[in-house]
């Protein structure tokens, strides 16, 4: 097992063997508390004038302290005021900006802009998260393994410490708290967090802005999209977490970032702190295989296919396409997201890399017989667990694509049928009511053919491309009822189901009957599909055990092998912070991307027959003007431009959309968005000389805000340095 004091030293390293970079490139996504121990000299050489204590501090206000996690980690955001006011992406926000969208007001289309703290726009179910504080809480947890333990009974252990220490970091306190495994269970942190749920919409800009480029630009450089939000918290008047109240008031932050208008040059340092959601450095070269060919492949096939169902009925009206747009962009970017991907694998010849470190690490294992009894198994049990379970991966890709990332009512039926069997059963009339409430959330942004072309076309396809043993129990009735016609028993299940039509579902609830809803054929075909998930995941338990056990010893032998360099755990959702420079980059022989863009690019980039590159006219007036006011960057013969990206070679994944981008000084220069298309393999193997973070430069945010928009009283809001 690990000693405590060589798995500190290897956490606060970078990883480096034959198949990845040295020591000492800027890869890495590190834990904030142990700042001080990851490379401190190093980042002050490069130009960072901050102290440790200012990035990470329990007692004292720090940078972490002006980060925060949106819904748990789904994406990041930054404080830019002493009440509250923060930043984060576009499509961060996208969600609750098609939520309060009607075709009455778009705001989609048109934008959206508080003048008033009354104006701004609440927003339930939407969190954000604090970070309290860090704590190693490996000594504990090894204190209750043994080598002897079975990877159940280990995970058992696990789960029973972790749930006593969780417990006890929430005593007395309104916090909450989450034991986290690092290595794959070879180390492990709690994490404790303040979680606000008053948080309201305060500004974002029109699509054509801050979507500008949608999916044809998305994870491409050169880029031109003004990719922010602004959103507010809001806490009791206690200053404590609170649900939404109209009593509620602006939180007062312990941090929040000053805002530079100096801008960014070349080799400028740039830090990006934020919540990245998961990267697998540590794949070996049979996950890479598998990834290729199951998880990417699939989801491009099965994702493509509902796009070409939702995209035309978006294009028809403006009611759809503003029900579908936030379903629709989620849908698009891991599309595309899985072919970039699988390009970049195959380009880079990861595969190849990873068999390399595979092979030197083989090496090192057999030299000693102390090494070979501890480690020497554990490729092949990687190996072989994922070559006898390739056949139930394949097949639990496509049941979460096509069943529950297909048919909408499907899902709504199986998420609402234990609450209103139990309803029903009590006669409870409120919990009906709120029944009838997540109803009205569901129907809001539904639309009947659509959702029915998509289940047609998922259930086509699973039954085409898989074999019978992992067919639902509906598919024999389909098959001996509707004479194997999906579209037949989809006229039937759409003409006849509560759960596919809002008056359908209020009138049920007007009166409702276990006997009603058992027989729904909406809630049979649910009921069916989590029974066949379920059968394929039991199938896959026998290898996952043996999977987890190679994978755990496999990091370990790893951390051990490069005990003297550096290592760094995989992105889990927990904060981390990476650091490099502004710069450049060639992506093929004779191609050289500088490192910004400017509004000039984003006009020539306009195309009148295509939405997704419309610019506003008040825009283009400002540009022929050159009324960038304090933001623009000068330039020759005392003319200026507006600078729009820029980029930079932090590392960094989903999850870190919306994080600040801050220089030396601890100001936000920008707000990270997106990674570049050449190195998408980047989650599993980062190429440094490839690898880029986009960033909107915060001058153009701010440009937009107070010259476009004419909400200059959210800039006064903020510290502006200049």
């Amino acid at each position: 097992m690990i000693k405590r004091f060589l798995v500190l030293f290897m956490t606060i390293a970078i990883l480096s063997n034959t198949a990845t970079v040295k020591a000492g490139d800027d890869e890495g996504m590190w834990l904030p508390l142990l700042a001080q121990k990851l490379n401190m000299k190093k980042m002050k050489a490069m130009g960072l004038k901050l102290t440790a204590e200012d990035l990470y501090s329990i007692n004292n206000g720090s940078l972490k302290d002006a980060v925060i996690a949106l819904d748990h980690g789904s994406c990041t955001g930054e404080l830019v005021s002493p009440d509250g006011l923060f930043l984060t992406n576009h499509h961060c926000g996208y969600g609750e900006i098609q939520a309060h969208s009607t075709v009455e007001h778009d705001y989609l289309t048109d934008g959206f802009w508080a003048m008033t703290r009354e104006q701004e726009l609440a927003n339930p179910g939407k969190t954000v998260s604090f970070l309290i504080k860090v704590t190693d809480v490996t000594d504990q947890i090894n204190e209750v393994l043994t080598d002897g333990m079975t990877e159940d009974e280990r995970d058992a252990a696990i789960k029973k410490i972790s749930t006593v220490l969780e417990e006890e970091a929430m005593k007395d306190n309104w916090y909450e708290a989450e034991v986290k495994p690092f290595f794959h269970g070879n180390q492990f942190f709690i994490f404790v967090y303040e979680t606000f749920k008053d948080v309201r919409l305060v500004g974002a800009p029109p699509s054509s802005i801050g979507k500008f480029g949608a999916d044809t630009d998305n994870w491409m450089w050169p880029r031109h999209t003004g990719d922010f939000s602004m959103f507010r918290i809001y806490c009791g008047p206690d200053g404590k977490p609170a649900e939404y109240s109209e009593n509620n008031v602006p939180y007062h932050p312990k941090k929040f970032f000053p805002v530079s208008v100096k801008g960014v040059e070349k080799n400028d340092f740039a830090m990006v702190m934020g919540y990245p959601g998961g990267t697998t450095r540590y794949m070996t070269s049979f996950g890479v295989k598998q990834t290729i060919k199951n998880e990417n492949t699939i989801r491009i096939k099965l994702r493509g296919l509902k796009q070409g169902i939702m995209k035309p009925a978006m294009d028809s009206d403006d009611a759809i396409r503003i029900k579908y747009a936030s379903k629709y962009s989620r849908s698009m970017n891991y599309y595309k997201y899985s072919i970039g991907q699988n390009l970049g694998l195959d380009n880079l010849n990861v595969v190849g890399k990873k068999q390399n470190q595979e092979a030197s690490l083989t090496k090192w294992i057999n030299a000693k017989d102390k090494r070979k009894a501890k480690y020497g198994n554990a490729l092949n049990l990687i190996e072989s667990s994922i070559t006898e379970a390739d056949e139930y991966d394949i097949a639990i890709n496509y049941w979460f694509e096509a069943f529950w990332g297909g048919a909408e009512s499907v899902k709504f039926a199986l998420n609402n049928s234990r609450a209103l069997k139990g309803a029903i059963q009590k006669d409870d009339k409120a919990a009906l009511e709120e029944i009838r409430k997540s109803g009205d959330d569901f129907f809001k942004d539904y639309y009947q053919p659509i959702d029915k072309g998509i289940f047609v076309i998922m259930m086509k396809t699973y039954k085409e491309d898989l074999d019978k043993t992992y067919y639902p129990e509906f598919f024999a009735t389909v098959d001996s009822a509707y004479n194997g016609d999906f579209q037949k028993f989809a006229d039937e299940l759409y003409s006849t189901s509560i759960f596919v039509d809002k008056a359908k579902f209020n009138k049920f609830l007007d009166n409702p009957t276990i006997d009603v809803l058992d027989n729904d054929m909406a809630l049979s075909i649910a009921q069916d599909a989590i029974a066949i998930y379920f059968s394929i995941k039991g199938k896959s338990e026998a290898q996952n055990s043996n999977l987890y056990k190679g994978k755990r010893l496999f990091e370990a032998a790893i951390l051990e092998e490069g005990k003297k360099v550096a290592h760094y755990p995989d992105a889990n959702s927990t904060m981390r912070l990476t650091y490099g420079t502004v710069g450049d980059y060639e992506p093929k022989d004779a191609v050289l991307f500088k490192h910004y863009t400017t509004l000039k690019g984003y006009m020539e980039k306009e195309d009148a027959t295509n939405a997704e590159f419309f610019v506003h006219d008040k825009l283009k007036t400002l540009y022929k003007n050159q009324d960038f006011g304090q933001y623009g960057q000068a330039i020759a013969n005392g003319e200026s431009e507006m600078r729009v990206c820029f980029t930079t070679n932090n590392d960094i994944t989903g999850g870190n959309s919306g994080s600040p981008v801050i220089n030396g000084n601890g100001e936000l220069i920008g707000i990270a968005f997106d990674g570049n298309w050449e190195a998408m393999s980047g989650d599993i193997a980062f190429e440094p000389e490839l690898q880029k973070c986009i960033n909107v430069d915060i001058r153009f945010v701010l440009f937009i805000i107070d010259k476009y928009a004419g909400a200059g009283h959210l800039i006064e809001e903020m510290t502006i340095v200049k």
